[in-house]
């Protein structure tokens, strides 16, 4: 019986280590950057207030990166995608 853990632990701690890998890459993918937050809060329009207030940070940081991306073209390119 004890040989069984021998193998079988070790295997365990392995897929767990390889499942936080992935979760821990999505997670950074996803997080917002300090310097980010500091500029929208510095440059922040009335559009971006609005979003910041009524839905959160990630849609004021997704109209404030648009804005900086290029405005309206980055906006219609946008609405196309979805």
């Amino acid at each position: 019986m004890a040989v069984w853990f021998v193998f079988v632990v070790p295997l365990v701690v392995m897929l767990f280590a390889l499942f936080m890998e992935r979760v821990e890459t999505k997670l950074r993918d996803a997080a917002v950057r300090e310097d980010e937050v500091t500029q929208l809060l510095e440059d922040m329009r009335p559009d971006e207030a609005r979003a910041l207030y009524g839905h959160g940070i990630g849609r004021a940081l997704d109209l404030f990166r648009l804005r900086r991306r290029g405005g309206r073209a980055a906006r219609t390119r946008q609405r196309v995608r979805m």
